[in-house]
């Protein structure tokens, strides 16, 4: 059997067959608060995730870690309109989103490596030192 360097080891079965995870984080809120809920976001390698970006607020926000996104394989990135359709998909590296005000987001990827990347944050000028930080565990 090859090995692919971009699979966990011991990832059994057809990885793109599967369900996705799905995991929502919301970039602030509607009074403007500067925070990711949950701020830890916990993985699993191996397994594929729809991370769902959620901006409740009046202003954009990034989700942006380098260091998750070295450890991640993106299957794609769709942009959702107000009704939840499809407007936009993405392949390829990704290493930030940005998400709109209202606006929605699916990150679908698997995690590759393991390791706690404490890098997650907003780039928006302010934002990261208004508190808009967070964690991504990947066991």
């Amino acid at each position: 059997m090859a090995t692919v360097p971009w699979l966990p080891v011991g990832a059994a079965g057809d990885l793109s067959k599967q369900d996705p995870i799905k995991v929502t984080v919301t970039l602030g809120d509607e009074r403007n608060a500067l925070k990711f809920v949950p701020n830890i976001v916990e993985l699993e390698t191996g397994k594929l995730y729809q991370l769902i970006l959620v901006n409740p607020s009046p202003q954009a926000h990034y989700f942006s870690s380098d260091s998750m996104a070295q450890a991640v394989y993106t299957r794609k990135v769709q942009v959702l309109d107000a009704g939840g359709k499809t407007t936009a998909e993405i392949k390829g590296t990704v290493r930030e989103i940005e998400v709109y005000p209202k606006g929605t987001t699916e990150w679908w990827f698997v995690p590759v490596k393991a390791g706690s990347f404490t890098d997650l944050k907003c780039t928006i000028a302010g934002h990261t030192e208004g508190g808009m930080t967070g964690t991504v565990v990947v066991k």
